[in-house]
């Protein structure tokens, strides 16, 4: 049986479009995931201070610290999926894989990638100074000191993500 569309239905559906383009975008999942992640990089610039009472600028353009922008932007993508399409649907499922990935390698990674920074810090201290690595800038080896530091710093992202989200979703 076909379906007949009338002359109100067509109208209504062209309406419901705008016909031009929003300058600002109106993906609910994109923005709160961009937010959250500008919020964590901001929000490291007091962490740092609290934790070492100096100011460095540089951690807001830096990975790694209190508290961790990849959580807070993948944690914030998922959730504003699941508070707007439901969590039963595809989108949902890949972008909560997606955060555990994400989360799961922040805190692991961290931990050895720092190790490793430390090893190779030593490394490059005991070369004699005619070796031409002997000059190498330091590798930074703070990214997550003990699994307790950088599993706390992956739970405040994650739980920055979900609040950006929620108050994304709620104030559209």
């Amino acid at each position: 049986m076909d379906e007949v569309i009338t002359a109100a239905d067509a109208s209504s559906n062209l309406r419901s479009y705008p016909l031009e383009p929003s300058v600002v975008p109106t993906n609910l999942p994109l923005l709160s995931a961009l937010l959250a992640f500008a919020l964590a990089q901001f929000l490291k610039l007091f962490t740092t201070w609290f934790k070492e009472k100096r100011w460095d600028s540089r951690r807001m353009l830096s990975s790694g610290g209190m508290p961790s922008s990849h959580s807070a932007t993948v944690t914030a993508l998922a959730m504003a999926i699941g508070l707007q399409e439901g969590t039963g649907g595809s989108a949902f499922a890949i972008a909560l894989v997606l955060a555990c990935v994400v989360m799961y390698d922040a805190s692991g990674v961290r931990l050895h990638a720092g190790r490793q920074a430390e090893l190779l810090n030593q490394i490059v201290i005991e070369l004699p100074p005619e070796h031409p690595v002997s000059n190498v800038r330091p590798l930074r080896d703070s990214l997550g000191h003990t699994p307790v530091q950088g599993m706390l710093q992956v739970l405040a992202g994650a739980l920055l993500g979900c609040v950006v989200a929620y108050l994304m979703k709620s104030s559209s």
